[in-house]
């Protein structure tokens, strides 16, 4: 049963001070490597660069993702050939097997270098992670510190150069095959999900702004599916009280949210993780970006081929931290305030309410999604024979 944190950082740490003076190697050609992670699901979702990078490099190579329990039924037909294992710090009975398992060659920290601790009590042979991450014991038994990017890059990228070598090919959807859809809904008709929900108030967009979308959108022939996640009901309620469309909130597994966007024609949410599994889907995608960078959670190289846009105002006074995974990265530029009073929050989202309703519909616009069904037929009799 999940509890504390504190048992796993207990043995984590004690496995790994006893285990300190291994023999680490380099590896040449890794076996066995693990990425090693807790991250939310879109941070997770920008680390397939990073996986398809590491089967381009080690084609015959076991290659194992930690993944949060919830996510990993994404995984469950192994894209890249990857085995995602469910991982909970709260969870012990989710280490034991990591720590059965026969020692990986490398490990590697996308984003945290407090999992090298966790690397080194499992007897990993070689631990690769970022550099400058804080506080410094984090970085104690990391055998190799790659520099952080330098320029503006989307983190997919980022994640990507943990490994040496030229960037992977670009995401096609081919390489992730769809997770069982036996309990997936089924949406009559052309509709665009409108995912309303976001992990922080200050990534919410107005209600008066979705309803007028969801009229923009029904006027061109798309229907409408309101999304969002679990104990947001009330925000789908403030836009449409009359419950005129169809919802799902918090009501749908991620394996089945999957299906639901690659029947829709159109998703249009919040900088959130549903955005990025948009990327996966391959369904057109039009995110939103108050608080977050619009670069870092961008396309970037690995997802440029993906009918996506992303809706943001650049520059906005107040999106000026520059830390990333407790990194200070001089480039970045983000928000990463609480929602409340000031002066150290954010009383309201005001980079949210910036967003105007005609940039996001200009976007859709550019994504060749909002004609109707006949006009589309019609441009599609037109084309000329190839």
């Amino acid at each position: 049963m999940a509890g504390s944190r504190a048992p796993l950082r207990a043995v984590v740490v004690t496995l790994a001070l006893a285990r300190w003076s291994f023999a680490r190697t380099a590896p040449i050609v890794p076996r066995r490597i693990i990425v090693l992670h807790h991250l939310l699901l879109g941070d997770t979702l920008m680390l397939t660069a990073l996986l398809a990078k590491l089967r381009e490099r080690f084609p015959d190579a076991e290659i194992v993702l930690t993944s949060p329990r919830a996510f990993t039924p994404l995984y469950a037909r192994r894209p890249y050939g990857v085995v995602a294992h469910p991982f909970d710090p709260r969870d012990l009975a989710t280490f034991w097997p990591l720590l059965r398992a026969r020692r990986f060659d490398l490990a590697l920290l996308p984003a945290d270098n407090r999992w090298s601790w966790l690397a080194r009590a499992i007897g990993a042979r070689w631990i690769v992670g970022f550099a400058r991450d804080k506080p410094a014991h984090k970085n104690w038994p990391v055998d190799e510190l790659v520099p952080y990017a330098a320029l503006p890059a989307a983190f997919c990228d980022t994640a990507a150069s943990l490994v040496s070598g030229p960037g992977p090919n670009r995401y096609r959807t081919s390489a992730w095959q769809p997770p069982s859809h036996e309990s997936a809904p089924v949406v009559d008709g052309d509709y665009a999900v409108l995912h309303v929900g976001a992990s922080s108030p200050l990534k919410l967009w107005q209600s008066e702004q979705w309803h007028a979308l969801a009229i923009w959108l029904e006027g061109r022939g798309i229907g409408v599916v309101w999304s969002a996640g679990p104990g947001e009901t009330t925000i789908i309620d403030a836009i449409d009280a009359r419950q005129e469309r169809r919802r799902f909130a918090g009501t749908l597994a991620l394996s089945s949210l999957w299906h639901l966007l690659a029947g829709a024609r159109l998703l249009v949410c919040p900088d959130t993780g549903v955005a990025h599994l948009g990327r996966i889907v391959g369904v057109p995608t039009v995110a939103l970006f108050g608080p977050g960078s619009a670069v870092i959670c961008g396309a970037g190289e690995f997802f440029a081929d993906s009918s996506y846009r992303a809706v943001t105002v650049e520059p906005f006074p107040c999106r000026d931290q520059s830390i990333q995974f407790f990194r200070d990265v001089p480039w970045v530029r983000r928000c990463e305030r609480l929602f409340g009073e000031p002066p150290s929050r954010c009383p309201r989202a005001r980079c949210m309410e910036a967003i105007e309703i005609q940039a996001v519909t200009e976007a859709i616009e550019a994504l060749g999604v909002a004609t109707s069904a006949p006009q589309r037929a019609a441009l599609v009799d037109c084309e000329p024979p190839r």
